[in-house]
């Protein structure tokens, strides 16, 4: 059996402000942007290099706008892709350093909350593979 998780829907306030959030401020792809029926409007992103996307939208979730926290966005080189975002406008926490793993932190203008996380090194990620003693 094989599964994929490939959309996840964002719950927004404004799709229009989000949607520029999204595209100018972090850089995600547009994929689409329909009305398939009155009322439901499906705005589908997707982070540079992702197999997976979110979906903005009306219509579509009873999720309260602001509601979502923790999605991770994981990134080869945090100092960089730190300095885009920043360069970009989004408002990026500092880095922290969590057990030899780096992580930053922003919210979307509704206050989702999103966590970018540095590339695990390979010494860490093969330290917590080890079977304890």
């Amino acid at each position: 059996m094989e599964m994929r998780l490939e959309v996840v829907q964002v719950p927004v306030a404004d799709v229009d402000r989000s949607k520029s959030f999204y595209t100018e401020k972090l850089g995600f792809v547009l994929d689409h942007d329909v009305e398939h029926i009155p009322g439901m409007r499906v705005v589908q992103l997707t982070p540079p290099g992702s197999a997976a996307s979110i979906v903005i939208g009306t219509g579509m979730t009873g999720m309260t706008p602001g509601s979502l926290e923790g999605l991770q966005l994981v990134v080869p080189d945090m100092g960089a892709a730190r300095a885009e975002l920043l360069g970009r406008g989004a408002d990026i926490s500092e880095v922290q350093e969590m057990g030899g793993v780096q992580f930053a932190f922003f919210a979307d203008p509704d206050g989702n909350r999103w966590v970018i996380q540095g590339a695990t090194p390979s010494d860490i990620r093969d330290a917590h593979l080890e079977e304890p003693a």
